[in-house]
């Protein structure tokens, strides 16, 4: 069985979608680099081992990356499951685990890379926007894409109720992409494009399209 370290700033959303989707997957633990996030009690609860690093305890982010790369190597993880962790990783810390690294990002990558996607699509104009599970790349938002997810960006719409519906997308797809990893269905060619072996569509509603394994 395939295993996961998830990294977290906050809730945790996103980590609790994962721990409930019961993947075939070992979770070995979940870090923060924020001693306060809501998300370490979570994953306490849920007899996952908690980690706080705080990264106001380092000088630079190379000397909290080596830091963090040392708790994580203690586990040793297959990948690096990035659930809200809101801190840009250093290009070093990215070449230690190449195409080990797993985002989530809430937009349709290319498209609006970086932060306050959601503002940036009601001032875009955008009909329809979403989110995005990537390979993470030394490129800020530009890593190889697994999965994403579109929902329509209504004309009531504030960043809130949008962030809302693409929240509720995040929490379906990110567990898909790690069912693909952890079932040996998805692949990576050498041009960076990711392949899903064998899928049928299991549910499409108003905001996701979800997929299943054939047998």
């Amino acid at each position: 069985m395939k295993s996961i370290v998830i990294l977290i700033s906050g809730r945790g959303s996103n980590m609790d979608a994962i721990i409930d989707a019961e993947l075939p997957l070992e979770i070995r633990a979940v870090i923060s680099n924020r001693p306060l996030a809501k998300g370490l009690e979570s994953a306490a609860q849920r007899g996952v081992p908690a980690i706080a690093l705080d990264h106001k305890a380092f000088a630079t982010r190379e000397e909290f990356d080596t830091e963090l790369s040392r708790v994580i190597d203690q586990f040793r993880p297959d990948y690096i499951v990035l659930a809200g962790f809101m801190r840009i990783l250093s290009a070093g810390f990215i070449a230690r685990y190449p195409n080990r690294i797993i985002n989530i990002h809430p937009s349709l990558l290319p498209a609006l890379p970086g932060l306050h996607t959601h503002e940036e699509a009601l001032k875009a104009g955008l009909k329809i926007h979403g989110a995005t599970v990537h390979f993470v790349t030394p490129e800020l938002d530009h890593g190889p894409i697994i999965i994403q997810a579109t929902v329509p960006v209504l004309s009531t719409d504030t960043p809130a109720t949008l962030g809302e519906r693409v929240l509720a997308a995040e929490h379906k797809i990110y567990p898909q992409a790690l069912r693909w990893l952890a079932t040996d269905r998805l692949e990576l060619s050498a041009s960076g494009v990711v392949r899903i072996q064998h899928l049928d569509v299991l549910e499409t509603d108003k905001t996701t399209t979800l997929f299943v394994l054939k047998e």
